[in-house]
Order: structure tokens, then sequence, then C-alpha cells
């Protein structure tokens, strides 16, 4: 298993500014009934496995369904302890751990636990087991661009041709508007950073970034040209679309998305930074 100790990022074109709420906008009923807003408490969950009963880990479906062939988000949570029998996925997945302490590699690896903000990918086809740690367990998000998410048996193995990576969230790297001198910015100090993890932002291209709001900062987020699908992975947030949605508390776990073109205004508490993943088809802004 890959752990990479620093990660290179390709240009953003990303637009990083000062925020001072988001403007007054009119929207289409379609644009309108495209936002959509999840807390964690709203999560509904049931087993993955439900052969394993009780010991079978827990998801939460955010976006799309994982029993067939759609692009898909979910929580999975991982009890105390527990520990998975090596196996392998019919499809690659990428993921965020956003509590406790989890494990994913080959059968004989040392544990390696991956602490919140940390990201990895699982290439389909390969064996590997899962794991939580004992007297905290795990809770990650786990994305997949196709379907169905399947648990399959080890000697099922193939080559996909991929390779994993656990980026500890130590080991990635930030940039923020002082370092993004390629692109347009306003005079902030203190503001948002951004580390891409993987895909490109070029036009209508997928990717998906982590975005860092330091304590109390408010922030406008919106995509051009694509939705924008996003989890809160760590801290609590305050969440509005002006003009159409109401201020609501929201923390780790909880999921929002929309169509183009239509800012969201999030406000980071003043306790904690506030870690955000956001998957976008082409560009997006952070003002």
């Amino acid at each position: 298993m890959k752990n990479l100790k620093s990660r290179i990022i390709a240009p953003f074109f990303v637009v990083i500014g000062a925020c001072s709420g988001a403007e007054p906008t009119t929207y289409t009923q379609t644009q309108k009934d495209s936002i959509t807003l999840m807390t964690a408490e709203d999560v509904s969950y049931q087993p993955l496995n439900p052969a394993r009963g009780d010991a079978s880990p827990q998801a939460g479906v955010l976006w799309g369904d994982i029993s067939k062939d759609v692009a898909s988000g979910m929580v999975l949570k991982f009890s105390d302890g527990f520990s998975s029998p090596p196996h392998i996925h019919n499809i690659t997945y990428r993921a965020i751990v956003i509590s406790g302490a989890i494990h994913n590699d080959d059968p004989d690896a040392a544990n390696m636990w991956m602490g919140p903000g940390t990201f990895w990918t699982q290439p389909a086809g390969e064996v590997h087991i899962t794991s939580a740690q004992s007297g905290v367990g795990g809770t990650g998000f786990l994305e997949i661009l196709e379907g169905p998410y399947l648990v399959q048996p080890g000697e099922l193995a193939f080559e996909s041709g991929e390779h994993p990576l656990n980026l500890e969230s130590s080991n990635m790297v930030w940039m923020n508007a002082d370092q993004m001198n390629w692109i347009k910015v306003d005079d902030i100090e203190d503001g948002p950073e951004v580390t891409l993890l993987w895909g490109n932002l070029s036009e209508s291209a997928l990717s998906g970034s982590m975005i860092r709001l330091p304590p109390g900062y408010q922030a406008n987020l919106s995509t051009h040209g694509g939705e924008l699908k996003s989890v809160i992975i760590q801290g609590n947030v305050t969440h509005t679309v002006a003009g159409v949605t109401a201020p609501t508390d929201i923390n780790a776990g909880s999921y929002f998305a929309s169509a183009e073109n239509i800012p969201h205004t999030l406000s980071c508490n003043i306790e904690t930074a506030c870690l955000v993943y956001i998957r976008t088809e082409g560009r997006f802004q952070i003002k």
C-alpha cells in the first residue's frame, strides 16, 4: 500500500477571496429543486452485509444507490474493534476518514491507523482487509463512480491496473490564496485552503477536493459548469443558500448538493477548523 508523504497539486482554476455573505440571486425552479441538504442526523443506516449481523458495518447512503450501476456516496460506520476477512470489491472506491481510526491494507500488512481527514483509495479486484481500532471504532465517507458496490471473496481477485493510496491528513499539501498566484484573489489573510485529492479541474472533468475553512470563517462555495456534491468531514458548519434555505447547523457526515452557479454559504464555527469534501464537474469557486 502506498503511503505518500507529499502530493503535488496541479493548477486549480479556483477563485478564492473574501466573503461578505451570499449575493441576492434569483433562481429558476429547476435550480431550487436541485438544492439538497441532509444533516448527519437525517442519514438512514442499514447493514452493509446483513449476513454478518451486528458485526456488519452500517451504511448510510447520501446520494445514488450502491446496489445499482450509478455513482454513489455513503457514510460507513465500523464498530469498535471491527475487522473484515480478506475480500475484494468489484469496483474502485475512494474514501475519507471522518472519525475514529481505520486500517485498510493488504491482509498481511501491519496496522496503519488512519485518523480523521485521511484519504485512501481501494482498487477494484485487490485483496485487502478493513479494520476499526479498538476503543474508538471508525466512521468514513466512501464514494464510487459506478456500481453496484459488492463485497466478494478474496479468491475472486483480479488485476485492475490501479494502485492503492493511503494519504494521511498531515501529509497533504494545502494551498491558500497567497500560494495560488496564477488566479485572481482578494486581499485576505488566514483564508480557506484547498487540496486536490483526485481527478482534475479542467472543463467538465470530475474531481474531488477538500476545503479547509479557518475557525469563524464564512465562505461562499459554488461550481461553474457542473453539479456540486459536498460532505462535511470535520467541524460544525452553518449552511444556507440565500433566498432559498434557512440557516442550518450541520456537522461531520452531513451532505449538501446543487446544480451549478448556486452559492452555498458556509460559516465555520469559531472553535475548530472545518474540513469539507467537494466533488465537482469542472471548476469551483470559494469567495
